[in-house]
């Protein structure tokens, strides 16, 4: 149902444009620096924003708060997101005792040199943390470079943790297959993501609501193993999301399932919401529930006016 489309369009929005397709490949730098218990990763092409009047108004609209943050602590640095980065990752991952962590990567056309330039021009000194200088910023966040080219940056222990990481301290990404080997799959969306399975089994409760009532879901989702999408711009909205599980008669129950939700949406549903439903298809192949959304732009347009876009993007 439409509500599957909640992650995709909080992240998505922020490269929606009717141009060229862009993509979004994790930058290399990043990748060392991500721990091995990662709940989600979110990929954006930030260079899709920039050319789009439509694009930044809805960016406005329906922007987190924590990215809002995110852009705000840049901007302190002298970065500004719309001018300056070229691709901006979110990582949240599990820390034992702390909890889920966020951490930000920013990488673009900003400069090591200009960037320290301005925070010594504003006395603002770093703190060493193994090989890495760390320096604050606005919002109780801290940052630091991976490269020349590409900052790391969130809240202490989020930043320390992905440090940690890149240095060897804990283990990597690379150690757990459930999600690295996800991420060959998605990578040309111009906005991307993969989700754990208990981030996975956990959004897959919510979208269902009540037709989760309609099987045991308790035991459907142990079945449930992780789950990636994609968003393209370059001709209408494009959304597609494979939900992974571990066996056929898991996915074609999934699948049932989130059939019977969309109709229960469309019973409540304004034209405006129908007409939207009537653009998800949901199917399963083989160990695999798929979710595709397809529309175009004055449609979606319409779309994040309604009730319905509001829910599933807040």
């Amino acid at each position: 149902m439409i509500s599957l489309l909640r992650k995709g369009l909080i992240a998505g929005i922020l490269g929606l444009l009717s141009a060229p397709a862009f993509s979004a490949p994790l930058p290399s730098s990043v990748r060392p620096a991500i721990p091995a218990d990662v709940q989600q990763i979110i990929c954006v092409d930030y260079r899709a924003l920039k050319n789009s009047d439509t694009a930044q108004q809805l960016k406005a609209q329906v922007l987190p708060e924590n990215l809002k943050q995110f852009e705000t602590a840049l901007k302190g640095i002298g970065v500004i997101a719309d001018r300056d980065v070229d691709t901006l990752t979110f990582i949240s991952y599990r820390q034992p005792k702390q909890g889920v962590q966020i951490v930000g990567a920013a990488q673009g056309v900003f400069s090591l040199k200009t960037v320290l330039g301005k925070l010594r021009y504003k006395k603002v000194r770093p703190v060493k943390y193994h090989d890495s200088d760390i320096y604050p910023m606005s919002d109780g966040m801290e940052m630091s470079f991976l490269d020349e080219t590409t900052l790391l940056f969130g809240s202490g222990p989020a930043l320390r943790g992905a440090i940690d990481a890149r240095d060897g301290y804990v283990q990597t990404l690379d150690s757990n297959p459930d999600i690295a080997d996800m991420i060959d799959e998605v990578t040309s969306g111009t906005v991307w993501s993969i989700l754990d399975q208990k981030g996975t089994q956990n959004m897959m409760l919510s979208a269902l609501g009540d037709a989760a009532r309609l099987a045991d879901y308790e035991t459907i989702k142990k079945r449930i193993l992780g789950s990636r999408y994609t968003m393209n711009f370059s001709d209408g909205v494009k959304f597609d999301m494979d939900v992974l599980t571990s066996d056929s008669v898991t996915a074609a129950t999934l699948s049932s399932l989130v059939k019977a939700g969309v109709i229960y949406k469309k019973m409540t549903a304004s034209p405006t919401e129908k007409a939207a439903l009537e653009d998800v298809a949901v199917n399963s192949d083989s160990s695999k529930l798929q979710v595709h959304f397809r529309t175009d732009d004055k449609q979606f347009q319409a779309l994040i006016h309604t009730n319905l876009f509001a829910a599933v993007s807040h």
